[in-house]
Parts: C-alpha cells; structure tokens; sequence
C-alpha cells in the first residue's frame, strides 16, 4: 500500500496507472454492506482517501488532486443503500445497467444509466443505486474536494446495519462486533439520522432528475464545467473525448479514465498503454503530450 501512496508522486509514467485488473477492493468499507442485498458490493478509492468508513480501505494514490477517484462494481440486484453526500459526486456506467433511486426510501425519482452514461448527483440529497443489469457492473466515480467528508445515511440503515453486526462510530469508522471487535470506550457510535436532518435534506422531482444524466449517445463534449451540459459547481470539470487517431498538444494536470478502446499516453519518458477501465493521472510537468488510438472514448477530469 505505500508504494502505491508514494507512487504518483513521480518517476516513471506507468507507475501513475491504475489498472482495472488490478484494483484492490474492499467489500466491508460502509455500514450497509452485511445488509442483504448490499453484502456482494466492491469499494474501491483510485485516487485521495473517497469516503470509506473502513480503515483498512486499500488507497492506489494517496496524491491530493482537488478531488476523489473511486469506483463500485456490484453483481446482479446488488444495492447501494440510500445516502448523501456534502461534496458532489458524480459516476460514469463503465459496465452494466443501473437503476439510481432518489429520496429517503427511493421514492422521489428514478433514473436507469447504462454504458457511457454520466450522472452528477446534488449535495445534501439522498441517493442509491441498483445493478439492475444481468452481468457485473462497475461505476467510474467522481467526489469533490481533497476531502470529501462522511457519508450520511437514511435512518433504517442503521436497524439494518445493527442486525447484522455492525456498527458506526462518531469517528466514521466501523466497528465489526460479529467478528469480535469491540466498540472503544472513548468513542460513542454515530446517532441514527433524525427526522429533522431527512427534512432538512433537498427533494428531487423525475423532470430534475432526468436533468442530471448526460446520455453515451450526446457523443464528445463538456459533461461538467462552465458552459457544459452540467454546468453548476463541481470544483472539477468532466470531458468526454471521442479519439479517432490522436489528440495533439495537450498539457495539464488531468486524470484520465478510458472508457472504450485502447490508449497510448506519449510524450513522458516512454510510452504507456492504457485500455478499457485503467485509470492514470497525468502530471502538471509532462509538457505537451498527446493520445492515439484507432477509436476510444475517455474522460478527462480537471481540479477547476
């Protein structure tokens, strides 16, 4: 795991990729995860520590970007619990189909996603989602800020989580006490989420929830950012490159996620080849570089 901290720091371009075949997840990192239903979830935190309540939560990049790196892979009927979150966090389909359900018990709307598909997600609003899909899927996410804060949960997770054993402290971490681990002394656990923090919580009517996907078939453009199709606050902007060829003369500090196809980064030290799910963050002092492909779709992210 430190290699993997001190890694992006530097040094050869390859060691700046995470590759989808080799991500390290964690199956215990929230407090829903023994509920039935939510027990077969995969975490994973690519890039800055994400939101896991789980210590042991393997980091690829610790690097501070102005913003977060993760992902969710869930087999078949596999649910996300209902949540919300005080940064915004934002998802792209890799794989799968799912079904994204807003409000305290999912009933204020609905969205369905599929490959290519982007979904930004308002602070302060209750969301879950479903791989309603009949193979494993995995969802490429996005949270603002260095330090994108704690997830708070709907009321019934917490019956739910106590059930089967676990248990969430004030901290933010879980204590599994169907394993044997004991609560400490010093910190007490987190208070079920009351009625007057659902209230105070944002609704979502199904015209603005619609208004928060960008569609696979909207083709190459600004999915987030000033003048894009989702234009409000982010603190980081979302593009979506459609490469036929090369894409010359670029520079910045970006993170890129290949969502179809297969990448060569140039213009570093060597080479790197990048395919379909690798993730790899490009560093400020790499100059001009560019990207070829015969055909790929990517998205590229940017700290605003």
């Amino acid at each position: 795991m430190l290699e993997d901290q001190k890694r992006a720091g530097g040094g050869r371009l390859d060691a700046r990729v995470v590759r989808y075949a080799d991500l390290k997840p964690c199956y215990n990192a929230f407090v829903d995860t023994r509920t039935p239903g939510s027990e077969a979830k995969e975490n994973f935190t690519i890039i800055g520590p994400g939101v896991s309540e789980n210590p042991a939560q393997h980091v690829h990049i610790a690097e501070p970007h102005g913003f977060n790196i993760g992902g969710a892979r869930q087999p078949p009927n596999c649910v996300n619990s209902q949540h919300s979150h005080t940064t915004a966090e934002v998802f792209v389909a890799h794989t799968g189909c799912w079904r994204f359900d807003l409000g305290e018990h999912g009933e204020d709307a609905q969205v369905f996603l599929g490959p290519g598909d982007t979904i930004s997600l308002p602070t302060q609003m209750f969301r879950g989602f479903t791989n309603v899909g009949t193979d494993t899927g995995f969802l490429w996410a996005i949270l603002g800020g260095d330090d994108p804060g704690r997830v708070l949960w709907a009321p019934d997770v917490f019956e739910l989580a106590k059930d089967h054993g676990l248990v969430l402290l004030e901290n933010g971490n879980l204590v599994d006490t169907a394993s044997g681990e004991l609560s400490p002394s010093d910190v007490s656990p987190m208070p079920v989420t009351t009625r007057e923090q659902v209230a105070a919580l944002r609704r979502c009517s199904q015209a603005e929830a619609d208004g928060l996907v960008v569609r696979d078939a909207q083709g190459a453009g600004l999915v987030i950012g000033p003048g894009g199709r989702l234009d409000w606050p982010h603190g980081f902007t979302l593009e979506r490159w459609h490469i036929v060829g090369s894409a010359d003369g670029l520079e910045g500090r970006y993170v890129v996620f290949v969502h179809r196809g297969v990448v060569t980064v140039e213009g570093g030290d060597e080479p790197v080849a990048l395919r379909a799910g690798d993730t790899m963050t490009i560093p400020a002092d790499m100059g001009r570089h560019r990207l070829t492909t015969d055909d790929a779709v990517v998205f590229a992210v940017r700290q605003v």
